[in-house]
């Protein structure tokens, strides 16, 4: 008797802790990854390192039995190697979004995600109009984006237009890649595993045609062949240990809870991060444009709520708020996707 008293207790602590480390590793990794770009201006490299920790650590908690992965198999690559083209886009344009701009930036633009998702479902996927709330949470969404961009003090071309690239890349892969990956029949990390090895196979590609291996050569070089700087390694480090973290928690925590209660914390992270943001250095928004972006995450909080509501039985509403959910979280992207990044899906 006694055991069965303490089970929900220990399962409750459990999953608070699955929560909590969810909460903190999603809030935290957009500020390390944009320390570590700062340290180590290798947006390529970054990503490959990132993608090199996931692999490793998927392959050894599935030596050691605690996870199971799908085999690698040829024809299911060739199957897959769409999604892992338009999700190594994304990753890349996210981490050369931070390269250039702060993480305010990057957090309004992938709030307005849901905006682009719907209209693109409503055109392309023919779906039905969102509702009158819905609608209304996407124009705050959209004022408050607005708003910010209006009064970004840090504006730049370059800085821009990788965060137009970041927002095309990352609504595509949402709106169409999901739809083609899921009937491929891959379990979790199998699914991780696949867009990994992709995505190592393309950085070497984007590595060479950005130019980037010319820098890293040239900075060796005058370094005198010294790889090794205490800061730099540091931020390296903590951004691929979190990227691979964030995997972890992300798939865990959406299996312990309810479809609401990730979304809220996915929410609820976004918060979190710019206040770390804010707390820790100077490279955030202007006082109004924070503003602006917390009317923007306000509208991302109403928008959840238009969408996500109690279990429906009825199978098409059941999908839509499924669809909702998956559109909200790519950080983050990214929980399916996210092993490596992230980045920042």
């Amino acid at each position: 008797i006694s055991a069965i008293r303490f089970e929900p207790t220990k399962q409750y602590y459990a999953t608070t802790s699955l929560v909590v480390g969810y909460a903190l590793c999603s809030s935290l990794l957009a500020v390390i990854n944009k320390f570590a770009i700062t340290k180590f201006n290798y947006p390529g490299l970054l990503t490959a390192l990132q993608y090199v920790t996931s692999a490793l650590g998927v392959w050894l908690l599935g030596k050691f039995g605690f996870l199971h992965h799908d085999p690698f198999k040829l024809d299911i690559a060739n199957k897959f190697l769409p999604a892992a083209v338009v999700f190594y886009l994304a990753i890349f344009t996210n981490t050369n979004l931070l390269r250039h701009a702060n993480v305010d930036t990057f957090i309004v633009f992938r709030s307005l995600t849901p905006l682009l998702v719907a209209l693109a479902d409503t055109i392309f996927r023919r779906r039905p109009c969102p509702s009158k709330l819905t609608f209304m949470s996407l124009l705050i969404i959209l004022g408050g984006a607005v708003g910010y961009v209006a009064t970004d003090s840090a504006f730049t071309l370059t800085a821009y237009s990788w965060a137009f690239s970041y927002l095309v890349t990352i609504t595509t892969e949402m709106v169409y890649i999901k739809h083609m990956v899921m009937n491929l029949g891959l379990n979790t990390w199998g699914f991780v595993l696949y867009n990994i090895f992709l995505s190592l196979m393309m950085a070497p590609i984007f590595w060479v045609l950005t130019g980037e291996c010319n820098e890293v050569f040239a900075a060796l070089v005058a370094n005198g062949g010294n790889w090794f700087e205490p800061v730099a390694f540091t931020a390296v480090s903590l951004s691929c240990l979190f990227g691979l973290l964030i995997s972890f928690f992300g798939f865990a925590t959406r299996k312990a809870v309810s479809t609401t209660a990730f979304t809220v914390t996915g929410v609820v992270n976004k918060f979190l991060t710019v206040m770390i943001n804010v707390l820790i250095w100077d490279k955030h928004a202007t006082p109004f444009g924070l503003v602006c972006l917390l009317f923007t995450l306000s509208g991302g909080v109403l928008y959840q709520q238009s969408v996500t509501g109690p279990p429906l039985h009825d199978s098409t509403a059941s999908k839509q708020t499924s669809d909702a959910s998956d559109n909200d979280d790519h950080e983050d992207n990214q929980d399916k996707k996210m092993a490596g990044k992230h980045a920042s899906i």
